[in-house]
């Protein structure tokens, strides 16, 4: 049985706002929230989690309020926690992908940004088994998940995405094993 996840990265933040749970999304990220509901609409979709950060929730809100389904919040599927602002965010995601155990003080690794997502999307896929879901996530956390599957997905991968907001990628499970990754195609202005 196939179980389609609808994984929506979320859509252009205030980098403004240097606190990532509160950071909203900008004129144009509300307005691009409107094409990821069009993006999703009439695709049977029966469910919707989100990472409890306001940009992710944000990004899918008009989908929920438009298809009368609730999102559900998880902590798990969050972005990594960095720990402190860091100016060089390429260097510090470079050094991230170079060494998956590395982090600063108070922050996260890649591998345990990557455990906490994956074992939250298999719970999903337990839970809405056969079911199209939808999740609200973060691109280095969904780069994360890509990785797990397919571990030649590097730095290179994710800064091609680092822009890329929003960004729906959608993940076929059969059974509990992933498929296949497709780009849910739709347009920005």
């Amino acid at each position: 049985m196939k179980t389609y996840i609808y994984f929506v990265r979320h859509a252009e933040p205030d980098f403004s706002i240097k606190d990532d749970l509160t950071r909203p999304l900008t004129e144009q990220g509300v307005a691009d929230a409107k094409k990821v509901t069009n993006a999703l609409m009439n695709r049977d979709i029966t469910a919707i989690y989100s990472s409890t950060y306001k940009r992710a929730i944000d990004t899918i809100k008009d989908f929920a309020e438009n298809s009368g389904l609730e999102i559900i919040t998880n902590n798990d599927f969050c972005e990594r926690k960095v720990g402190e602002w860091v100016e060089d965010f390429r260097g510090f995601s470079e050094k991230q992908w170079q060494d998956f155990d590395f982090k600063l003080l108070g922050g996260e690794s890649l591998r345990e940004v990557q455990e906490r997502n994956v074992t939250a999307l298999f719970n999903v896929i337990r839970n809405n088994f056969g079911e199209n879901v939808v999740i609200g996530t973060h691109g280095t956390a969904l780069s994360t998940i890509i990785n797990y599957f397919n571990s030649n997905f590097e730095y290179a991968d994710f800064w091609r995405i680092v822009d890329k907001m929003p960004y729906i990628l959608c993940f076929i499970f059969n059974d509990m094993k992933l498929e296949s990754i497709e780009e849910v195609e739709f347009t920005l202005m």
